[in-house]
């Protein structure tokens, strides 16, 4: 990003790489990238989802344990202190240990002083092969400390991001409530990616579903989507499969879906793009979604299944 922000406009940034076994090499990648986004006029930079280390979820290990953190803690003061530095808002990911045998996924928002703004717990858990998550995270708070949803905008000096991770992508509710509140953007750092064993077609079909669905809360709600997503192939460490090639495809779109930048499937990258940030208020001018929704009759939304 070499030209000016525009007048009203956001710089974004979100960084897609792989990540290593040791978690300090990792951190250096995050480091660097950050940087570099920052140098290029990036006001806001969004890290991908637990950046610090591989994906230990394709199985199940005690031992993995010893990797969470509490927050504060190495992880977020360091950075904290690179926002500081940078004068810039970050979203970071952290494993989160926050007492004994309670442990979260958690995205940070640290603003341009380093101050922490806010966090988000991850709120939908996966199981699935080569997936396996609720093993290793407590789902976030349904109602936070300050008596708040725990899908609550994060307020920021570059505005109120509504942060959410991963699964929660294809959840509809999730992207309205943050809507719903008040949100200016829906972010997704993500680590997502192919089992290696699948074929072309079916990578293809997952690939094209993990991109229409957050293209679509984007239309739905007319809010720009940040979506940054890990690359590079990580082996399963139990040997029980082929391991995961994940797919990056980080991208990010305006408040109709459209593309405003995209990055391949392999290569580290920072992608940049500025966000208008008066287009979702014009846009829902034409196209009022919120105005018609009938919420007299959304009543078993609240149900489990409508038997």
């Amino acid at each position: 990003m070499t030209r000016p922000t525009p007048a009203g406009a956001l710089a974004i940034a979100a960084i897609q790489q792989p990540c290593d076994a040791n978690k300090e090499s990792s951190l250096a990648t995050s480091d660097r990238l950050v940087r570099q986004a920052a140098s290029d006029g990036a006001q806001l930079v969004v890290l991908q989802e637990l950046h610090a280390t591989l994906y230990f979820c394709q199985t199940e290990d005690t031992s993995v344990f010893e990797l969470a953190e509490p927050i504060p803690g190495p992880t977020s003061d360091r950075l904290s202190a690179l926002a500081a530095e940078l004068g810039i808002v970050l979203v970071g990911s952290i494993f989160e240990r926050r007492m004994n045998g309670v442990y979260h996924n958690t995205a940070v928002v640290f603003e341009r002083d380093g101050t922490i703004a806010g966090l988000y717990r991850k709120m939908h858990i996966p199981d699935d092969p080569g997936f396996y998550e609720k093993f290793y995270f407590t789902p976030g708070d349904a109602t936070c400390n300050d008596g708040a949803s725990g899908f609550t905008p994060i307020d920021t000096s570059v505005g109120r991001l509504g942060v959410l991770v991963c699964w929660d992508q294809w959840y509809p509710e999730a992207a309205r409530l943050m809507a719903l509140a008040g949100a200016e953007v829906l972010i997704y750092p993500t680590a997502i990616g192919w089992d290696i064993t699948d074929d072309p077609d079916e990578q293809a079909r997952q690939l094209d579903a993990w991109v229409t669905v957050q293209r679509g809360h984007a239309v739905a709600n007319n809010l720009p989507v940040i979506a940054p997503n890990r690359v590079g192939t990580e082996p399963d460490p139990s040997g029980q499969s082929d391991g995961i090639r994940f797919w990056g495809n980080s991208f990010i779109c305006g408040a109709q879906g459209e593309f405003l930048a995209r990055a391949d499937d392999h290569s580290e990258t920072i992608l940049s793009a500025f966000i208008n940030r008066s287009r979702s208020e014009s846009i829902r001018r034409i196209w009022p979604y919120f105005r018609d929704r009938r919420i007299d009759a959304y009543g078993d939304i609240l149900k489990r299944v409508r038997d």
